[in-house]
């Protein structure tokens, strides 16, 4: 299941101008980037297994004095009325328009994705900024009518204070964005510790949102960057003056982190693992259900946090789609993401193949038969023969039962197949996994839909129907129960994880009553 190909046909190659240590410099200048002075941290890039550049990481000292300098701006940026901080989201917005592609280019480089994706990737900040510049006049809070005579009562919102932020390599600058911009407008500051990975996307994000405090004349201190490895991730997670910490990772992560941030009584924004799944009825539309179902398992090579891995589909239609999966994941093109027609791009680094083949191989140990990929590709040219970069055929495995390894998340391009007779059975075997993310089912039929998103159907953040499980908008909130986290970020109220609530009673009479008829002497 595991076997090494040769597949040259798939590559798709064209090979660039510029090494892509050289197209990530040139990008870097025309972000405004200034290089930084070489390092301890290396920069690779999948696409070869190459090193872009080092840079220098932060030791404990340099990453306190950071959360120092976003809690001493905080005390004056919370003062600054919502409307006004928008502003620098705004100017923010309108320097990502207008660097798209270079933003692009490094999210590819770093993170491995094809160009469309990338380009989405960027113009997903874009939508949250402007997003988040709305919502800067709708932080509303409640007025509700107090038993007192004479007396109002009603809810404000009030900024919390430095928001944490621990993003991970698979949305570089998305998930980034999603915080950033709605913390700003909350009147929040934000330490931002990017991935080690992909640490040159977020020294542009750094320098981008930095240049549009000072051009709209705030305080650029509002946002600090600090790099490193998870140990650098840990002062965040201990620092008592950082109020949120917003964190984008593994299950394991999450276990740890957690209860430390509680033992200190912060609060906690977690979106964790995702072992998303989807049914798919007698109904269905299977021209619809297999374009969302490639896309949602196949793309960002398997590496999104929403990713499908478990197709649940009814024994009438299950050979039938199989089927027409495995004829499209035989068309899909993996090789260079920067390459025009390439689908597929490489896996993060050799720790991620690794994983994918275990799991197949535990796949096949329970029984599971490989419909078609989990190969690594190879060719004659530079790129595939290259050790250290690691491109995969998507996988798919029909499985006679939802084992150990069905119920785990790897994060590599596996879609594991299942079938059921009754509606209810598909139910019972999409929520019989801890994750909780996103999830989807393809029907036509109005009750399974109905089913599906009610109180006791798909137990997942995100319930989507005819329409597969990744490619979230910004407008709703995005997350997951159970083990992906509980945490919401984006869009909706998912705001007020960012700032404070207080309730308030104000008194414009001369009398003194008590709530409850209390008489007090």
């Amino acid at each position: 299941m595991t076997a090494t190909t040769r597949d040259a046909a798939a590559t798709a190659r064209t090979d660039p101008a510029t090494s892509p240590a050289d197209e990530a410099a040139e990008a870097l200048r025309a972000l405004g980037v200034d290089l930084p002075a070489p390092g301890e941290l290396t920069v690779r890039t999948p696409i070869t297994g190459e090193r872009l550049l080092t840079l220098a990481a932060d030791d404990a000292a340099s990453a306190d004095a950071a959360v120092q300098r976003a809690a001493v701006a905080f005390r004056q940026w919370r003062t600054v009325p919502a409307p006004v901080r928008a502003a620098v989201v705004r100017r923010l917005a309108e320097l990502l328009v207008a660097h798209k592609t270079d933003l692009a280019a490094l999210v590819t480089l770093e993170a491995g994705k094809i160009r469309a994706e990338a380009l989405g990737e960027v113009q997903e900040m874009i939508d949250v900024c402007e997003f988040a510049v709305g919502l800067s006049r709708q932080l509303y809070g409640r007025t509700m009518p107090s038993e007192r005579p004479g007396h109002r009562l009603m809810e404000t919102w009030h900024p919390l204070g430095v928001v944490g932020v621990i993003s991970a390599f698979n949305f570089p600058v998305a998930v980034w964005s999603w915080n950033t911009a709605i913390a700003l407008v909350c009147g929040d500051t934000v330490v931002w510790k990017p991935s080690e990975t992909t640490p040159l996307t977020a020294l542009a994000c750094h320098t981008l949102v930095r240049r549009a405090a000072v051009e709209v004349g705030a305080d650029p201190e509002v946002h600090q960057l600090i790099r490193g490895d998870a140990g650098i991730g840990e002062r965040l997670v201990d620092d008592e003056r950082v109020a949120l910490l917003s964190a984008t990772g593994s299950v394991r992560m999450g276990r740890a982190v957690a209860p430390r941030v509680a033992a200190r009584f912060g609060r906690c924004l977690l979106e964790l693992g995702g072992n998303n799944g989807a049914i798919v009825t007698p109904s269905a539309d299977l021209d619809l259900a297999v374009r969302a179902i490639v896309f949602a398992a196949a793309g960002t090579a398997g590496q999104r946090c929403t990713s499908l891995r478990r197709l649940i589909v009814h024994a009438e239609v299950a050979d039938r789609l199989v089927e027409r999966l495995a004829e499209a994941y035989r068309g899909l093109r993996v090789g260079d993401p920067r390459a025009d027609g390439v689908l597929v791009g490489p896996l993060i680094d050799g720790k991620a193949y690794a994983g994918m083949r275990s799991a197949l191989e535990r796949a096949r140990a329970d029984g599971g038969e490989l419909v078609c990929g989990g190969e690594r590709v190879e060719g004659s040219g530079e790129l595939f023969t290259a050790p250290d970069a690691f491109y995969v055929r998507p996988a798919v495995v029909r499985m006679p039962e939802q084992t150990e390894v069905v119920r785990e998340e790897t994060f590599a391009p596996i879609l594991y197949v299942l079938t059921y007779r009754d509606f209810e059975q598909a139910l019972d075997l999409h929520n019989a996994v801890p994750q909780g993310l996103s999830s989807a089912v393809f029907t036509r039929d109005q009750r399974e839909a109905e089913r599906f998103l009610a109180a006791d159907g798909s137990d997942c953040g995100i319930a989507n129907v005819n329409i597969g499980t990744s490619g979230a908008e910004i407008g709703g909130a995005f997350g997951g129960e159970k083990q992906t986290g509980g945490g919401r970020e984006s869009g909706s109220d998912a705001w007020k994880a960012y700032m404070r609530r207080a309730t308030n009673t104000i008194n414009y009479s001369t009398a003194l009553p008590l709530a409850q008829g209390v008489e007090f002497g």
